[in-house]
């Protein structure tokens, strides 16, 4: 795993307006960075980050099971009572998901260890499975790139493959695709899934979450009055629980992608609780709890983490007795859990972090986010990469 300096394509901010890539740019920050890539071996991706992100993913879904199965372990991930039956059900009942990404350190030597699994409303698709995808092919085209490098990078077709399986479940059904406005980049998610969902020959309807209403049976509707009976939703789960709408979410008879059960996943009491489960495993990290534990366990420090926190908002590395670095936000009030500190290889000034994307069950490709900072935030850049042997 090496970082190589590379030339920008002439024009790729041009190509990006006529692709629709909105968000390359934001805050007046760049978000998409080309002027390098990560080059990978096979070996790595096969061995290193494809096999465990499945492996993983597998023992995650064991830590489901567990949870909906015990009380304690409701309370412990802050689901509000009231919907307990409802992740429980959704659970039982195999409700189908699309995707998720697991995020990994790894430094192309050690082997890849997990920070969080982001299985609910996992952004950065349409950079990994189409954008750097293009990038690849205009390189080797203008042999800035060797012609035999390669990407792993089978996100589209997977994603096309899985929706034509899950239209399978809802026939003749439209999906409705949802989220928040003012956001380019949800926006630009969405969008990018609906196409995929499109192409899968699935009549798509997109709605801002706002926008949706409920009916005098609770059943939710779209602008037109029309029922919403299967909806993508790119808003988490712990938000919706606490909407006023929740108390229609048992009783509207919309699917949801995705499912219910989706938020003990991306919730980070995961990490501790698959510790407990599957300890000294390879690729996992040591994750308590306790504080108390934590500060007596990881000796080296550890990292802070609400159990509700995105795009890295809210994180606390400690080491020693002392934060070395913090970054605000709104989460922390649900609680914590402490995760063991290892930090992020450095290339040069950058610290990399690797996203390792699944769809349904399967590994599907890789998402590379750098930053000057050892938390990566919703503004870290996205770095394309190649497999070249």
């Amino acid at each position: 795993m090496i970082r190589i300096p590379i030339r920008e394509r002439p024009n790729w901010e041009q190509k990006a307006a006529e692709y629709g890539f909105k968000f390359h740019t934001m805050y007046g920050e760049k978000y998409w960075d080309e002027t390098a890539y990560y080059q990978f071996t096979l070996a790595q991706i096969e061995n290193d980050l494809e096999q465990p992100t499945e492996e993983i993913h597998q023992m995650c879904l064991h830590v489901v099971d567990r949870v909906v199965n015990s009380e304690p372990l409701l309370q412990r991930f802050k689901i509000p009572q009231a919907h307990w039956d409802l992740v429980r059900d959704s659970w039982q009942s195999r409700e189908p998901s699309l995707y998720s990404r697991l995020d990994f350190v790894y430094d192309g030597k050690n082997p890849a260890k997990l920070l969080e699994n982001n299985a609910d409303t996992p952004t950065s698709l349409y950079e990994t499975g189409f954008w750097q995808w293009l990038w690849l092919e205009n390189n080797v085209d203008a042999r800035q790139l060797p012609r035999h490098a390669d990407q792993f990078n089978i996100l589209q077709e997977k994603l096309v493959n899985r929706f034509i399986e899950l239209q399978a479940h809802n026939p003749d059904t439209v999906l409705h695709l949802a989220c928040c406005r003012d956001s380019e980049e949800d926006r630009g998610t969405v969008q990018y899934l609906q196409d995929c969902a499109e192409e899968a020959g699935i009549t798509c309807c997109f709605i801002y979450m706002d926008d949706i209403g409920v009916d005098a049976q609770g059943r939710f509707t779209d602008l037109d009055d029309q029922l919403i009976q299967w909806l993508f939703k790119l808003y988490p789960w712990e938000f919706m629980l606490q909407e006023d709408f929740a108390q229609y979410l048992s009783t509207s008879q919309t699917r949801w992608l995705e499912p219910a059960w989706k938020t003990i996943l991306s919730n980070k009491a995961l990490l501790p609780l698959l510790w407990q489960m599957f300890p000294e495993h390879p690729n996992l990290l040591p994750a308590y709890f306790s504080e108390a534990e934590a500060k007596a366990t990881l000796l080296h420090g550890y990292v802070k983490k609400p159990l509700f926190s995105r795009e890295g908002a809210n994180i606390t590395l400690v080491q020693g007795k002392d934060a070395v670095l913090q970054s605000d936000g709104p989460y922390g009030e649900e609680g914590f859990i402490y995760q063991a500190l290892n930090p992020l290889p450095a290339f040069g000034d950058n610290y990399t972090l690797i996203g390792s994307w699944l769809i349904d069950n399967q590994a599907a490709g890789i998402s590379i986010r750098e930053d000057r900072s050892l938390i990566t935030r919703d503004l870290s850049r996205f770095m394309p990469h190649v497999i070249v042997d």
